[in-house]
């Protein structure tokens, strides 16, 4: 008995002090912490060694750094997306081909890796934080007369959590010594063998059932540019807009194919004036036993404002690094509503859409 009031006050005496909740406590508050980590200075690679492996793994973009701005109220982030586009699909405009599937660079690059593995051709060249590869010069018996090489790029695609994959060909007389340097074309200089290649990396792809563990990814190609091509971004002046980070051709047929996905009325459609001209009246949040989602308002059904379908120009424009996606409107817009939430909402809508 009285060893257990012995231990009763020795207990008290230390939650009464400092010993496990104090500053040096073990249990101590470590939220501000933070406050005082110290910054050192970037490290330094000599130049006589290679510096491609070393990478900011959490770069802050320097355009926040000059435009931050305190917030008043802590903004809530923003909601997983939820249309997956689950699957390895090939995609082709004119005459060219990608992959597109729905998984990060980082789990994709040590799988196209061994897919070069098991075919026993080796890499001249690697590099995962640029998303890159290059096999070895490929010599076919069936064919004597050339050999053979390919370039893939790996890259983030429209939508956050998908990568798009390209296959570019080579070919090269075996007469002729092998290059040093390699200039590679834009376009394949065989459609064909690009093709059977692509269509290979996406077989492989999809038969594997690891693609999405957290096993096969890698930390280096992690650093692959990991911003999605499709964004939609605000202006200084308030303003926003959808920048697609592909060529115009692309961004023409995509735009107006999401368009066409989510079932909005084309009006117009003027690719020499960059415009196609919508009926849209807005989107609305229903709610269901798994929590929410977003539909659009039917041709012809009315808000609960009773706003009718009104009439948008959808322009598409190139600017230099991007394709800018911009909405207007010369309709008047009911009191009830503001013209910049419809125009949020006609950006998302065909952002939800792309593919």
């Amino acid at each position: 008995m009285i060893k257990k009031i012995l231990a009763l006050i020795i207990i008290g005496s230390i939650s009464g002090c400092s010993f496990i909740t104090g500053d040096n406590g073990i249990l101590r508050d470590r939220r501000q912490t933070y406050k005082d980590a110290e910054i050192f200075p970037v490290m330094e690679i000599p130049s006589s060694l290679d510096s491609y492996t070393i990478d900011q793994l959490y770069v802050i973009p320097s355009k926040f750094l000059v435009d931050a701005v305190p917030f008043e109220d802590v903004p809530m982030p923003e909601p997983i997306e939820t249309k997956r586009r689950e699957g390895v699909i090939i995609q082709n405009l004119g005459e060219r081909r990608w992959i597109v599937l729905d998984a990060t660079p980082a789990q994709v690059w040590p799988l196209v890796r061994d897919f070069w593995v098991q075919l026993q051709v080796g890499l001249d060249y690697e590099n995962p934080t640029s998303g890159r590869m290059e096999t070895a010069w490929v010599e076919v018996n069936a064919e004597p007369l050339l050999r053979h090489k390919y370039r893939i790029s790996i890259e983030p695609g429209l939508h956050s959590g998908y990568a798009e994959i390209y296959v570019t060909h080579l070919s090269n007389l075996r007469s002729e010594p092998i290059p040093v340097l390699v200039n590679w074309p834009d376009q394949s200089e065989s459609e064909d063998r690009e093709r059977q290649i692509m269509d290979a990396v996406s077989q492989y792809l999809a038969d594997r059932n690891d693609i999405y563990q957290a096993s096969t990814s890698s930390l280096l190609a992690g650093s692959i540019d990991a911003e999605r091509k499709a964004n939609i971004v605000t202006e200084l002046n308030g303003q926003e807009k959808l920048q697609l980070r592909v060529d115009y051709n692309r961004a023409w047929v995509q735009v107006r194919q999401a368009i066409e996905r989510a079932e909005l009325e084309i009006l117009e459609t003027n690719r020499d004036e960059a415009r196609i001209v919508v009926n849209f009246s807005g989107i609305r949040e229903e709610e269901i036993k798994a929590g929410f989602f977003r539909r659009l308002i039917s041709r012809g059904e009315k808000r609960a404002d009773d706003q009718p379908d009104l009439q948008f120009t959808v322009r598409i424009t190139d600017a230099d690094d991007f394709i800018e996606v911009i909405p207007e409107t010369s309709d008047q817009i009911g009191e009830s509503l503001e013209i910049d939430v419809l125009f949020h909402e006609l950006l998302t809508v065909i952002y939800d859409n792309l593919s």
